[in-house]
């Protein structure tokens, strides 16, 4: 390896021998059945399971996309953040993640049952979600692919393109996921969890003892360190780095960002994280982890361990990269002129200004992070097509064992399509644009309708994901700026969901009032209401629309605070360090009271369709729309 010290490379080679043993001792335990192979058997705690969601969510390519963001915008990057959006974890939190968990089943295609029943609307929209929860994995895993090659290439001798080390990586790598199942990602993860507060810690330690505040302040426009901004961005990097004008103000089809008018679309990214976030988690790893928990009560409390793991630590070490960047790489960019690669920060800087032994533990925690990331998408992938196709369709009355293999196939085959789809990608910015906004909002519309109004049928679902998904594939050939492409493709899919609902007819009142007794959620469901209440009269409705908005929007301070606090402080602003500080500690506070406290034991227990809600979340009154 390239500048690579023996101290280092046997971190590394110790970790993925470690990872090694741990895929030939959970094989056994995931090779008990499907449910052991991609859920866990549902037996895991739910604050280990948030751990390993958390530690998912952090991969080797979003740490790179977010320490160019935060090299370019500053602190205003934070705003930006909500291209993800990364606050999906509130709205989970607060309320989804028990809906999705009363489902009590092993997939996000199979909830389609729970919906819509099995009527021949629910089957195509049973169908439309395997199809794009594939598309969703395979995009991921090209995703996956370029960051993953692009990291590693600068620590090896040998002047390979970057793709051959992509390869290389998901192939050792799928080795190890392949045989774990579900077992496997949650080890990884909680062992890259430890290595990643390691490397954290140190990487932040590190900038702040070499690089004083003034530094920073020569190396960058003035409002860098603002995170408020007016109407218009103000970056003015035309003295240090011209090139990053064009990036910021220029048009989307000469490769620029286009955010000049920064409050307009960081309004327009707000909106489309609101709408993808009450869509609830998309038919990714995501969604797997949620069903893996032991109760709908769990399911939140993982989502709050999955916004702290994957929060503050990964931004301690971004904010670390990036200042180190910034104040010793910054003359290495600007010479690449219109070439400049911003992409280059993270190994550039693991190679010069991190000492022996951290660095390969810096490393071997980034590998895990891809590790973690990979395997996720690959389990959830591959449980799409043996639960919801082979199972479903081909063998169903096959024996555990014949499931088991199956996934083995399914998962290497998912792996094999993943470095395809990463050969036809350009760079990491352009696969990241591309699912933020096309793919991901190709699955909104029908999926905020399902859980919100009683009128939704399969046909609409099945329509709005077929022309969102179309939609998005058609993106690929489009040079539109990625706002307007989200909310094209938006349009698409909710004209098309609701236009084939009103053309077809409703779900049975019986799948309707099973779904509405099993899950309860607040929305659009009065004529389901009053039909449950004539068998019931004692049937109390979800009244918890308001305190659920008041929770989202606590939370979303809580959240923003867990991404400031770490920031500031490697930045050395220690006023704004201790506001964002108390910040976190007056939210948490509030948060005790009016969401934690309220949760109430009896969630545990609400697994059939017949149960009537705990009183601690829910009131005799209409529900709220």
């Amino acid at each position: 390896m390239n500048g690579m010290h023996p101290v280092d490379l046997s971190i590394i080679v110790v970790y993925l021998v470690l990872m090694g043993l741990v895929g030939w001792w959970v094989a056994k335990k995931a090779s008990r059945s499907a449910e052991s192979y991609f859920l866990a058997g549902k037996s895991l705690p739910w604050w280990v399971i948030g751990v390993a969601h958390g530690s998912s969510g952090v991969d080797i390519t979003g740490t790179m996309w977010f320490v160019m963001m935060l090299y370019i915008y500053g602190l205003k990057a934070v705003w930006l953040l909500w291209v993800w959006p990364l606050f999906s974890v509130i709205f989970r939190m607060m309320y989804l993640g028990t809906w999705v968990r009363r489902s009590n089943v092993l997939t996000g295609a199979e909830w389609m049952r729970t919906r819509f029943g099995d009527s021949p609307g629910a089957r195509l929209a049973y169908a439309s979600v395997v199809i794009y929860a594939l598309v969703h994995v395979v995009g991921f895993l090209g995703y996956a692919f370029r960051g993953i090659g692009e990291f590693t290439r600068p620590f090896f001798p040998w002047d390979l393109p970057d793709e051959v080390y992509g390869t290389g990586m998901l192939l050792i790598t799928g080795a190890y996921c392949v045989v774990g199942g579900m077992y496997s990602v949650v080890v990884n993860d909680l062992i890259q969890f430890v290595l990643k507060v390691i490397a954290a810690v140190g990487i932040a330690i590190i900038a702040v003892v070499l690089v004083a505040p003034d530094q920073i302040a020569a190396a960058v426009p003035a409002g860098w360190d603002h995170l408020f901004f007016g109407t218009r961005l103000e970056l003015d990097w035309s003295r240090l780095m011209p090139e990053l004008d064009k990036r910021i103000y220029g048009p989307v089809s000469q490769g620029g960002d286009g955010y000049s008018m920064f409050l307009f679309f960081t309004g327009m990214l707000f909106l489309k994280g609101v709408l993808v976030s009450m869509a609830g988690p998309t038919p990714n790893y995501a969604i797997q982890h949620i069903l893996s928990t032991r109760s709908p009560r769990e399911a939140a409390l993982e989502n709050m361990v999955m916004a702290l793991v994957s929060l503050a630590p990964r931004f301690l070490l971004i904010a670390g990269i990036a200042v180190l960047g910034i104040v010793f790489f910054s003359p290495d960019l600007a010479a690449m002129g219109a070439k400049v690669n911003f992409e280059k920060i993270l190994p550039h800087v693991l190679n010069t200004y991190v000492p022996v032994g951290l660095k390969g533990v810096l490393i071997a925690a980034l590998i895990a992070s891809f590790m973690s990331t990979f395997v996720s998408t690959v389990n959830s992938g591959a449980a799409y097509v043996v639960n919801d196709i082979y199972k479903r369709y081909v063998n169903p009355n096959a024996p555990p064992r014949r499931y088991v293999v199956t996934a083995w196939i399914t998962s290497s085959g998912v792996i094999l399509l993943g470095i395809l789809f990463g050969f036809a990608t350009k760079n990491i910015h352009s696969v990241t644009e591309w699912i933020v906004s096309a793919l991901v909002p190709a699955f909104v519309a029908p999926n905020v309708l399902k859980w919100h109004w009683w009128r939704f049928n399969g046909y609409g679902f099945c329509a709005g994901m077929a022309a969102g998904t179309l939609a998005a594939v058609a993106k690929i050939y489009l040079s539109i700026p990625p706002v307007y492409a989200f909310l094209l493709i938006l349009g698409v899919s909710f004209a098309a969901s609701i236009l084939v609902c009103l053309a077809t007819a409703p779900e049975s009142d019986e799948i309707l009032q099973r779904f509405y007794r099993q899950v309860r959620p607040w929305g659009f469901w009065g004529p389901v209401l009053q039909k449950c209440r004539a068998e019931n009269p004692a049937f109390r409705a979800n009244e918890d629309f308001w305190r659920d908005m008041f929770n989202i929007a606590v939370g979303l301070v809580w959240q923003t605070s867990l991404v400031t606090s770490p920031i500031y402080l490697v930045i050395q602003h220690w006023r704004e360090l201790w506001i964002s500080l108390a910040v976190c500690a007056v939210t948490s506070l509030i948060l005790k009271f009016s969401w934690y406290d309220k949760l109430g034991p009896g969630e545990m227990y609400l697994e059939n369709e017949d149960a009537t809600p705990a009183p601690a979340r829910h009131s005799e009154v209409k529900a709220t729309p």
